[in-house]
């Protein structure tokens, strides 16, 4: 399936760096559909689905969900929101790894451009803290916070130079 939108922004930083915040920012001024893999995952987890339930256990972990898995659950929003008339996306958090923006692109179409929010690992840390006070979620902990860093600076860092050689990378 090859699914022709409008264009997309993809939105990358580690955790607590800030996407979601400038993502609503820009939809509001604009009317784009925002989209965030976090988001999409932590809603299929509620959903006490099958596929949720697989996904507690590996965020709970501090482990990145399997490419098909989160690419599905964006295709699936996507269609909804091209449905509605979507004039284009900000796409937050996504893709984690080169193999993920790769097969993105063959599925769907290439990003106009990447914004890629570099925060320090300190400010991350702090930020997430703060933000486990008032979010409940589960993976805003310590423990699991220092996992998702690692992660996203193992996984990520080779998608931002993939995108910096495409010259889209902002």
């Amino acid at each position: 399936m090859h699914i022709c939108v409008n264009p997309y922004i993809i939105f990358l930083g580690g955790p607590g760096s800030g996407k979601g915040t400038q993502c609503e920012k820009i939809v509001a001024k604009y009317g784009l559909s925002h989209l965030s893999s976090g988001d999409l995952l932590r809603d299929e987890v509620k959903s006490g689905s099958p596929r949720g339930a697989q996904l507690t256990k590996i965020m709970e972990a501090g482990e990145l969900v399997p490419l098909e898995v989160v690419l599905d659950l964006i295709k699936e929003a996507m269609l909804k929101e091209v449905a509605k008339g979507s004039k284009g996306f900000l796409i937050d958090g996504y893709p984690r790894e080169v193999k993920q923006g790769e097969q993105f692109e063959r599925e769907i179409q290439e990003a106009k451009s990447v914004i890629y929010f570099d925060v320090s690992e300190d400010i991350l840390v702090q930020r997430l803290l703060h933000r486990a006070k008032t979010s409940g979620r589960a993976d805003d902990n310590m423990e699991t916070i220092k996992k998702r860093l690692k992660t996203f600076t193992n996984a990520t860092a080779p998608v931002v130079d993939y995108y910096a050689k495409k010259n889209k990378l902002i």
